[in-house]
């Protein structure tokens, strides 16, 4: 295993790193220190040829805001809450609305968008970079100083473990993801229409008109967002059904079976590469890239609608009525603890 550390650039005068951590395979992934960004996936494809599966922007100066939240660290909280507005504790918290009428990815200046301290080790059978961050009581409206660990671990069989864990002196809200655009192809060489996605779940979150859940759950059997027997990302996208209009696309939150086998599955038969999910989170945000930016990707070419498919593991997003909100609370003392594998595999 390898770790290499470089210098990229600076943002407010401070140091943009990036690490490279590799198996003896050439599999690995590229981080940056701000916003816990992982900006390359490589991953080698049937015939050997080792691309990056994640979306990367070119100019990593865009990174700085990085409008689409490309490969971020989201917190303290994942996705919408709705009309910026939470109870806890009787106590109605009041946060900044960076989403329209609602909060989002955790506000202004959200994890995404923080320098992170780093430390790093590898042995002959993992590498890893592990963040650490002291998010102030107070900060983006949040209570509680929260303590965060974050550690992107590759191994010798071609995982990317995620690990997230975190405790407050505060009851507050803790809801974590990594906001990573996967495109099995390789470079972004064609979208993610043709992917096969396979998804362990019976139930998706309805969602209103401004994307925010409003605490129904929807059976989601026959419907276009019915996964459990695999088909491409394609097949039913473009059905008329009022909650893909809403979206215009899969933007949408599934309720996760339970047990330990495979959550979500992506693979792309042109390059053989697989993708298993296995998380401990109780579900997944899936967007597949409905609005694209306007910013030059690595590859010199601009995001096309459905280039790429978001997998946010994590847990619901806010609703109105304080919807959802057990899932997302944090208790004084308590430890937040969640983890997700991406394990990458050849299907010939």
């Amino acid at each position: 295993m390898e770790i290499l550390k470089s210098l990229i650039g600076e943002f407010d005068n401070k140091e943009v790193e990036s690490y490279s951590l590799r198996n003896s395979k050439g599999f690995g992934i590229n981080v940056l220190n701000y916003g816990g960004i992982i900006t390359d996936v490589l991953v080698p494809d049937k015939n050997g040829l080792i691309e990056n599966v994640v979306m990367k922007y070119k100019d990593i100066n865009v990174y700085k805001e990085n409008p689409s939240y490309y490969g971020a660290l989201i917190g303290r909280t994942s996705g919408r809450i709705a009309d910026g507005k939470v109870i806890i504790n009787d106590n109605l918290l009041e946060f900044n609305k960076n989403y329209g009428i609602n909060q989002g990815h955790g506000g202004n200046i959200g994890f995404s968008k923080k320098f992170l301290n780093v430390i790093t080790s590898a042995n002959e059978d993992e590498a890893y970079i592990e963040f650490d961050y002291l998010s102030p009581s107070g900060e983006e409206g949040y209570p509680g100083n929260l303590n965060l660990k974050v550690r992107y671990t590759i191994t010798e069989e071609d995982e990317l473990k995620l690990s997230y864990r975190a405790n407050s002196d505060e009851d507050t809200l803790v809801n974590l993801t990594n906001h990573s655009y996967f495109n099995l192809s390789g470079n972004c060489k064609e979208d993610i229409l043709n992917h096969h996605l396979y998804i362990d779940s019976d139930f998706i979150i309805e969602v209103n008109e401004n994307s925010v859940p409003t605490g129904d759950i929807i059976e989601i059997g026959g419907t276009p967002f019915d996964f459990t027997n695999p088909k491409t990302i394609g097949r039913d996208i473009e059905e008329e059904d009022y909650q893909l209009n809403i979206g215009q696309g899969y933007d949408h939150c599934w309720v996760l079976n339970g047990g330990n086998d495979v959550k979500i599955r992506l693979y792309h038969k042109e390059s053989g590469r697989q993708m298993d999910v296995y998380t401990n989170q109780n579900s997944v945000v899936l967007y597949t890239l409905n609005f694209p930016d306007e910013e030059l990707l690595e590859w010199n070419k601009k995001p096309n609608r459905r280039d790429a498919i978001a997998i946010e593991t994590q847990s619901p997003p806010i609703g109105r009525d304080n919807v959802f909100v057990k899932y997302s609370l944090l208790k004084k003392g308590e430890e937040y603890n969640k983890e997700t594998i991406y394990k990458f595999s050849i299907i010939k």
